[in-house]
This record gives structure tokens, C-alpha cells and sequence, in this order.
């Protein structure tokens, strides 16, 4: 790898022990992907993935004390993804002691740590960063340093900016030495499309649902999608950007895409067109019969498959407010036509503190409070990294929490009948 003096300078100590082994750590991750130099993070913020104080994560901390001593904090300030315990989501008294005592014992003394490496403040917890409530949202071609794959190829598809699917520890050593190796969605090569996915369906495809579908087709590769611009349109409006939220997560998560193009949609889609599929780039379609096969041919891992749902969480990346306004009407209408009050399983809508204190200033919130939904800041998968939550039969209609935990996947409209009609 070609470093500049600069770089090469505080690899050999300039700066301190501490950021050269930093340096050294970004330059052996970047020869071990070919990359050719180190470029500089251009971007505001940045983000980090490592959100939870697990007790099992003393190497981390420890690793944090180093890096708060020596003074190399991050060169940006950032978010970080949800916290992992809210008291407001239902728990027993076990599944509570285990949070508190055994699992996130150390979350205090951790978001310490982050506050002095350089938090942008204590609401920013979440995984959906971009949205204007949170306010770190990357520009187009903005050299990112993040590791949250739901956000990454986010930002990728849906704002044009450029970041690897970094792992954690990663994404805050490229921020505190300001540059990152330089391969793969960095490039323009890396960006160009291998495959071109043809959607044929008759109706609006679930997002979570299409994106697993191709999730699994590609695994890491890039994705030109075709024909997903007549249910959404051409513009990237609240409800296009929620959908790809959803429908990028899933093919991140169900497979390890960083970056799709949504053909007449997405930024270098709309600019470059066609000219991004490689010659040779191999083809699949999706219509309704694939994506049944797709939603069928995912496990069962409930002990009992008959077991009656004792939670639900929706909100896995975290729900924009114009979600939160939407399920709260179709909530109420689905209740008013079962004959019920409130919903008939606990249920969890998940959404950054930012976006649900707007939520709060909407006459939605205290309809939805009506309903016995919860609203809540906390990350879903943590929550299920509870053995005995995740003995629980949990439902969710996030295919990445899905493939992550034990919770049985159902697409929005099953889960609003379950949560809304109970047995009726």
C-alpha cells in the first residue's frame, strides 16, 4: 500500500504509539482487501456499531481506556446503534435479572467511554443514523467510515455516499486517524453491478421480503434492480426512502449487500444508468411465486410451532415517523374491525429517541398508547440475545432480526392481522 508522508508518519510514531498501532491496524486491514493507498473520511459524523455494554466485551473496553489515555479519540463526533435494554419493553423478573446482572452489566461505564470518545449526544442511539431526526446524514460521495450493515448500504444505495461494510472497532479507528483503505465500494469499479434482478410481481413487494430474496441470491455482490421504480416511483420521497430502509437491511443481513441500485430511483442509477451492469452480469427474477418459495423456505426454530406469540417487534432498522403514523392507522382500523381495543399480543414499535419524541408532538402517539402498543428506543436483536427471551415465541415482521434471533418472520399485513384479530 502507497502511504503518503503523512500517513507514513504517524505510522512510524509521529503522533504517538497508540494512533501508529491504530494506523498499522487500518493499513493491515486494507492489505489484506488489496487496497492500493488510504483516503481520507470525509464525511460529518460517523458511525459506530458497537452500541451495548456485554460483559463479555472487557477486551473492548479495555481497548477504549487506551485509546481515551492517549488522547485518540474520534477525529468526528458520532452515532452509535440502539441501546439494549429499555425498562418499558416487557421482561420478567429472570429475563430482567439477566439484562441488569449478567449481560449489560457495563452499559453505564460504556457509554461513558463513548461520551469521551466523542458521542454526539445521549439520544444518538440507533441504527437508522440518516434520518433527519437523528441528523447524520451523509452527502453523496461523502468517504464514510461505519460498520452498522443496514446503514452502510443505505447510505451506499440511497444517498450516494461510500463506505465498506467495515467490521466494529473498525469504523472508530478510521475516524480517529481520518483515513480508510481504499478497495472495494470505495471504488468505482466496486460499485458496478454483477447482477440485474427483474421484478415481475402483480403487486407492491413486501420489502423486507424481496430484499431477503435477493439477500440470499447475490450474498455480498451488487444488485442493479429493474422494475422495482413502477411500485415506487422515480422520486426519493418519506415513503421510498422508508421502504429501501427496510428493503436494504434485509439484503444486508439475508445475505452481505453494501450497495444495490434501484433502476430510475437511486442516485448513480439515475446518473450512470445501465452503464453500471458489467458485461456478463447474471440475471434473476422475482415474481410472486419466488417470493412465496423465499418466505417458505425460511426455518422453523420455535420448539413448539403452534405456540401462541408472546411479543412482537416491529422496527428492526429502527421506524421513521411517517411508519410510526402509518402502523398507528392501521392498528386502529384493524382493531375497530376485529371488535378489539387493544392489540392482542404485547407489542413493540421500535424508533430513535429523536424520531419518537416527534412522534410524541403528533396527536398519532396518543392514539397508538390507546391501542397497548409500546414505543421504544432499544435494539430488538439485543433484546433477543437474552437466552430466555429468546426461548420466547416473538414475531416480527424484520428479516433481520429473523436471521439473527429466534423470532419468526411474518410480512406487515400477517402481523397486523395477528397482532390485531388474536384468535378471531
Amino acid at each position: 500500500m502507497q502511504l503518503t508522508l503523512e500517513q507514513q508518519q504517524i505510522l512510524d510514531g509521529a503522533k504517538g504509539e497508540t494512533m501508529a498501532k491504530v494506523m498499522k491496524t487500518l493499513v493491515m486491514y486494507g492489505d489484506a482487501f488489496g487496497a492500493e493507498k488510504m483516503v481520507p473520511v470525509t464525511s460529518e459524523y460517523n458511525h459506530l456499531v458497537t452500541s451495548f455494554g456485554l460483559k463479555m466485551m472487557t477486551p473492548v473496553f479495555d481497548l477504549m481506556d487506551q485509546l481515551i489515555k492517549a488522547g485518540a479519540v474520534s477525529g468526528q463526533k458520532f452515532s452509535v446503534d440502539p441501546r439494549p435494554v429499555d425498562k418499558n419493553v416487557p421482561a420478567n423478573f429472570l429475563q430482567k435479572l439477566i439484562f441488569n446482572k449478567f449481560m449489560y452489566s457495563t452499559q453505564e461505564s460504556y457509554e461513558k467511554q463513548l461520551k469521551e470518545l466523542g458521542l454526539m449526544n445521549d439520544d444518538a442511539f440507533t441504527c437508522a443514523c440518516y434520518m433527519d431526526e437523528v441528523g447524520n446524514k451523509p452527502k453523496k460521495g461523502e468517504v464514510l467510515s461505519w460498520a452498522e450493515s443496514s446503514a452502510v448500504v443505505y447510505a451506499n444505495s440511497v444517498l450516494g455516499a461510500r463506505c465498506n461494510r467495515n467490521s466494529g472497532i473498525m469504523d472508530l479507528m478510521g475516524s480517529i486517524v481520518g483515513y480508510v483503505p481504499y478497495f472495494g465500494l470505495l471504488t468505482d469499479e466496486g460499485r458496478k453491478a454483477t447482477w440485474v434482478i427483474r421484478v415481475e410481481t402483480t403487486k407492491k413487494p413486501e420489502a423486507q421480503l424481496l430484499g431477503s430474496a435477493i439477500g440470499m441470491k447475490v450474498m455480498e455482490d451488487v444488485p442493479y434492480v429493474v422494475g422495482l421504480d413502477k411500485w415506487l416511483g422515480t422520486e426519493l420521497d418519506d415513503a421510498a426512502c422508508t421502504y429501501l430502509k427496510d428493503f436494504g437491511a434485509a439484503t444486508a443481513s439475508n445475505g452481505a449487500v453494501g450497495l444495490y441500485h434501484i433502476d430510475n430511483l437511486t442516485p448513480e442509477a439515475v446518473e450512470l444508468g445501465h452503464s453500471l451492469i458489467v458485461e456478463g452480469a447474471k440475471e434473476y427474477v422475482i415474481d410472486d411465486a419466488e417470493l412465496q418459495r423465499v418466505q417458505d423456505s425460511y426455518p422453523m426454530i420455535w420448539k413448539n410451532a403452534d405456540a401462541k406469540p408472546k411479543l412482537c417487534f416491529v422496527g428492526c432498522p429502527h421506524m421513521s415517523l411517517q411508519q410510526l403514523k402509518d402502523w398507528t392507522d392501521n392498528v386502529e382500523a384493524g382493531l375497530k374491525a376485529s371488535g378489539l381495543s387493544k392489540v392482542a399480543i404485547p407489542t413493540v414499535f421500535t424508533a430513535s429517541k429523536p424520531v419518537l419524541r416527534e412522534f410524541e408532538k403528533t396527536p398519532y402517539a396518543e392514539r397508538l398508547k390507546k391501542t397497548g402498543v409500546i414505543t421504544s428506543y432499544i435494539c430488538p436483536l439485543m433484546y433477543m440475545n437474552n437466552p430466555l427471551c429468546a426461548k420466547m415465541p416473538v414475531i416480527t415482521s424484520s428479516n433481520k432480526l429473523r436471521t439473527y434471533t429466534t423470532a419468526r418472520y411474518y410480512t406487515d399485513e400477517q402481523i397486523l392481522a395477528q397482532i390485531t384479530k388474536g384468535g378471531k
